[in-house]
C-alpha cells in the first residue's frame, strides 16, 4: 500500500478487478465536474471544492438517487426528513468513498475536467466529447444526478448545512 495524502491507498494491481472498474477515478472525476458545472451554472460562483464528497454517496446509491427530488424547489432539509431510512446510511457511504472522491479530484485536476481557484472554488468542464448522453448502463443518470446535486446545492446558505443535514462532517 501507498500513502497518498494521509490515506493508505491500493496500488491498481493489487484491487479487486470488479470495484477497481466501478469506482475509478474518471468516474469520481465526472460526477464532479457535472456537480461543479451545474453549480457554478446556477449560482454563477465555483463550488466548495469540499462538496464533491458528498456527491458520490448520494448519485451512486441507487436508492438514494431514484429518490432524489425532481427539481431544487424542495428544501434538503424536508427531503432529509422524508427519507430518514436512506440517510441512515449516508455517512457510512460518505466515509467509504472518500479515497475513490480524492482518486477522482486528482485524475480530474490532472486532465483538466477539474480546477481549483484560489478561494477553494471547484470549476468543472465537461466538454461536450465528454458527456456521455449516449452512453450505455447507468452513466449518463448518474452523471446527471450529480449535475442535479451541483444545482441543488447552490440553495443552501451554507456548505455546512449540507453536510449537518446528512449527518456528516468536512
Amino acid at each position: 500500500m501507498t500513502r497518498s495524502e494521509g490515506t493508505l491507498v491500493k496500488p491498481w494491481v493489487e484491487r479487486s478487478p470488479i470495484p477497481a472498474a466501478m469506482l475509478n477515478p474518471a468516474l469520481f472525476a465526472s460526477l464532479s465536474a457535472a456537480s461543479a458545472e451545474e453549480y457554478r451554472r446556477r449560482s454563477r460562483r465555483n463550488m466548495p471544492w469540499h462538496m464533491v464528497f458528498l456527491i458520490a454517496p448520494l448519485v451512486l446509491h441507487r436508492t438514494t438517487r431514484e429518490a432524489l427530488p425532481r427539481d431544487v424547489r424542495t428544501h434538503m432539509a424536508n427531503w432529509v426528513g422524508d427519507h430518514a431510512v436512506i440517510i441512515a446510511g449516508f455517512p457510512e457511504r460518505a466515509r467509504e468513498l472518500v479515497v475513490p472522491v480524492q482518486e477522482g479530484l486528482r485524475f480530474g485536476l490532472r486532465h483538466q475536467v477539474l480546477e481549483i481557484d484560489g478561494e477553494g472554488g471547484l470549476r468543472g468542464s465537461l466538454s461536450v466529447g465528454a458527456r456521455p448522453e449516449t452512453a450505455g448502463g447507468d452513466l449518463p443518470g448518474l452523471v446527471r444526478a450529480a449535475g442535479f446535486m451541483g444545482r441543488w446545492l447552490t440553495k443552501l446558505d451554507q456548505p455546512a448545512t449540507a453536510y449537518a443535514l446528512l449527518g456528516v462532517t468536512p
